[in-house]
């Protein structure tokens, strides 16, 4: 069924149809119009049951284009008047300016070196650094292979003008790429004597370099890293595998990669030890299936029901949380997957923290999932972004007033980047934003102190509700403002949940908590590898050949540590 050309029909023009719709005098264009959105109901319909249509292009459908996002040519968000946005949104007032401004002084930090700074340590033209071309250098992994010339050598005369000699030039780089399967396999033919006298067997001995076992450890950190990094289901590599003729079984594809699991979870309880000592933890949640426990899920439901309760007491949910903590220059990566919210492994987390040490950053949204048990053991910070996204959200419904707030945060969120930008210290951080973001969320916060006050927003309607977040959580969601070193988002934790994200869109489910358990200890651990530059092939492969040495000392064999274990007699 194609989409039925569109019409625009208004409540009141609705509303006098259906009056004429009552007294059985539908005039002819009535009808046309009847037919018009009866194709569309049933086009509707038929788009939606088959699953064609973004909330998005339904919602475009729907109410139209609405209004556009200025372009470059056109004033952006900041030229906003201060008197178009109520009560000193843009800069507080003349005193508090002129605080700010000493304060800043005092502090040694003028806006305009940061903001030059920060300007001169952005990339100009070209491609994103990363992006295009890439030398032969980047090539790490290539098998070298060096071609010399068969007739000419070095010091011969010139076989073109027959005067000169040859010398050596820097070689030159060709790159000849080629597919593979994720495991290459390797036939080794044994010659096998038999005595024709006692009939012993003679068999020849495999190469020395042909290792004990079936799997080596490369082959299973591939597959360990093709399953929790790739996010690829045993299923599929089992059929790509086969495609090639290096048939991997999937069941097999999880015995070797619990070979890795028993390797590393050591490791991953170290990380565990050193994360409890951060002093900065962004953590969030995403669903995830487990079988076991959807079994369990379904005999709690009976039982339930067998009591006359429509639904179990007991709780039904599954979650994976990511905890991403700087720990000094280090950062670590931790998952769980169970029925425990991201606010409860983040207590098992900080029970194994050593008394003394100052209580540590927390970052996540406002969900009381994400609360600890004692909120005092945390500086609680709330993400920016999240309040952000209730008004971005709203943009096309309610311009003016979301623009107010955008606008501000906006400006606030260039300040934090000036300040990465210019690699400042946190107190040095502290300082600026004191200088340049204070006067803004100050004025935002009376401006929504007046709408919500004054009445000039329903409150249960989804703009207010979206103005009572930002008032309820206004000192969580400022406190780089207080606290030296502050984050804004949570960003790094929703990134850090893609992976998990990942293998649950390709695998759908774990089997049972155990291996959900392997899952979170080998994803950790990966996570953690990527974000410190380190290669987690060769990572997963040296925990393997090291295991007797991993098992003794684990600290030693932290991803961002291990290199120097390698390299130590």
């Amino acid at each position: 069924m194609s989409c039925p050309e569109t019409i625009t029909l208004s409540a009141a023009a609705g509303e006098a149809i259906l009056a004429r719709l009552a007294v059985y005098a539908p005039s002819r264009a009535d009808c046309e119009i009847l037919i018009q959105v009866l194709r569309w109901y049933f086009w509707l319909a038929a788009a939606v049951q088959e699953a064609k249509l973004s909330l998005k292009k339904l919602r475009m459908l729907l109410l139209g284009q609405g209004p556009q996002p200025p372009t470059q040519c056109e004033p952006a968000a900041s030229s906003v008047s201060t008197s178009s946005r109520g009560d000193g949104v843009g800069a507080g007032d003349g005193s508090a300016q002129d605080e700010e401004g000493a304060r800043s002084t005092e502090a040694g930090l003028q806006p305009e070196a940061v903001a030059s700074a920060a300007e001169a340590s952005k990339p100009r033209g070209g491609h994103r650094p990363g992006t295009g071309r890439l030398g032969a250098a980047a090539y790490a992994g290539a098998t070298r292979i060096e071609c010399r010339h068969e007739e000419l050598a070095v010091g011969q005369r010139c076989p073109v003008c027959g005067q000169g000699t040859l010398y050596q030039l820097p070689a030159g780089v060709e790159i000849r790429l080629d597919g593979n399967a994720l495991l290459s396999a390797m036939h080794y033919a044994l010659e096998k004597l038999r005595c024709s006298a006692c009939g012993q067997i003679f068999t020849a001995g495999l190469p020395q370099d042909a290792g004990e076992d079936k799997y080596s450890a490369r082959a299973r950190a591939v597959l360990a890293v093709s399953r929790y990094y790739l996010g690829l289901p045993g299923y599929r590599v089992q059929g790509y595998q086969a495609m090639l003729g290096v048939p991997v079984p999937d069941a097999t594809q999880w015995d070797q990669i619990e070979v890795v699991g028993d390797c590393a979870y050591k490791v991953f309880d170290h990380l565990e030890h050193e994360a409890a000592q951060g002093e900065a933890i962004f953590h969030d949640d995403t669903a995830v299936r487990i079988l076991a426990l959807l079994k369990e899920n379904q005999a709690l439901l009976t039982a339930a029901q067998a009591h006359g309760v429509s639904t179990p007491t007991d709780r039904t949910g599954m979650h994976t949380t990511a905890l991403v903590v700087k720990i000094g220059a280090h950062t670590a990566i931790l998952y769980y997957s169970s029925r425990r919210h991201a606010g409860e492994n983040l207590q098992r987390l900080l029970e194994q923290r050593e008394a003394g040490l100052a209580p540590p950053l927390a970052m996540s949204d406002a969900l009381a999932s994400n609360a600890v048990a004692d909120e005092a053991a945390v500086i609680r910070c709330h993400c920016l972004a999240h309040g952000r996204r209730k008004f971005s959200d709203l943009e096309e419904l309610f311009p003016h007033e979301c623009q107010v707030v955008l606008e501000v945060i906006s400006q606030v969120f260039d300040h934090d980047e000036q300040a990465r930008q210019a690699q400042l210290s946190p107190e040095a951080r502290l300082a600026y934003h004191q200088a340049q973001s204070q006067p803004l969320m100050d004025g935002l916060k009376r401006w929504l102190d007046t709408q919500m006050n004054d009445h000039l927003v329903e409150p249960n309607s989804a703009l207010g509700k979206a103005m009572g977040y930002m008032q309820r959580h206004w000192v969580p969601l400022t406190r780089f403002l207080s606290v030296p070193g502050a984050p804004l988002d949570n960003n790094l934790a929703e990134r850090a949940l893609k992976l998990f994200i990942r293998q649950r869109k390709n695998s759908l489910f774990y089997k049972n908590e155990h291996s959900a358990y392997i899952a979170s200890v080998l994803t950790s651990l990966i996570a953690t590898c990527i974000y410190a530059g380190v290669n987690a092939v060769e990572y997963l492969v040296a925990l393997q050949e090291h295991r007797g040495e991993v098992r003794a000392d684990p600290a030693a064999w932290l991803p961002w540590a291990y290199a120097r274990s390698r390299a130590s007699p």
